[in-house]
């Protein structure tokens, strides 16, 4: 009875996730893949200041300025939703890739942990090195997901492969005892 009682307890930390299910590890992709929107942004604001260059009065120059920044600000808003909601959830069951692309589009990969054969790392080059990111590659039954930018891909492919071999001797210890039966 008390074991039930610790599956119905379990808290919810994702609206996917089912009664019986703990989370056991999120991750998120490195904050760099924002790169491409920061340098956008930057451009956007140095480009609102140019008509302070045609007429040089403190209202073009501050007006140029506001629009510039709104402008820069919706840009990294719109890449900032999709970095912070583009999530990758570990469970006692399963692997969710979450993905999500501006305000509307979602989408969400799901993989059984049973279904995993390897998980792998790499990290290549100098900017993966100096920043931390690099490449997960989760081999399956199926083919394999690879998740490109990965915020300390060390870690996290340590913690998956420890979180798989828990799981593992879970899975094979019944049949070892039916066997001795």
């Amino acid at each position: 009875m008390s074991n039930m009682k610790k599956k119905t307890d379990k808290k919810k930390y994702f609206s996917d996730q089912f009664d019986d299910e703990a989370m056991l590890l999120m991750f998120r992709k490195h904050p760099v893949v924002m790169r491409k929107e920061i340098l956008i942004a930057s451009v956007l604001l140095l480009l609102g200041v140019i008509p302070a260059l045609i007429v040089p009065t403190y209202a073009v120059f501050f007006g140029g300025l506001g629009i510039g920044f709104t402008l820069s600000f919706l840009v990294m808003f719109y890449a900032w939703i999709g970095w912070h909601f583009t999530v990758y959830i570990v469970t006692d069951q399963r692997l969710m890739q979450i993905n999500q692309k501006g305000l509307w589009k979602r989408s969400v990969v799901d993989i059984g942990l049973d279904k995993i054969q390897t998980v792998s790392y790499e990290i290549k080059g100098l900017q993966e090195t100096l920043f931390g990111f690099g490449t997960i590659v989760i081999q399956t039954y199926v083919g394999e997901l690879v998740i490109h930018d990965v915020h300390h891909p060390r870690q996290i492919q340590k913690k998956l492969s420890h979180i798989l071999r828990e799981l593992d001797i879970n899975f094979s210890s019944p049949s070892i005892n039916k066997e001795e039966a």
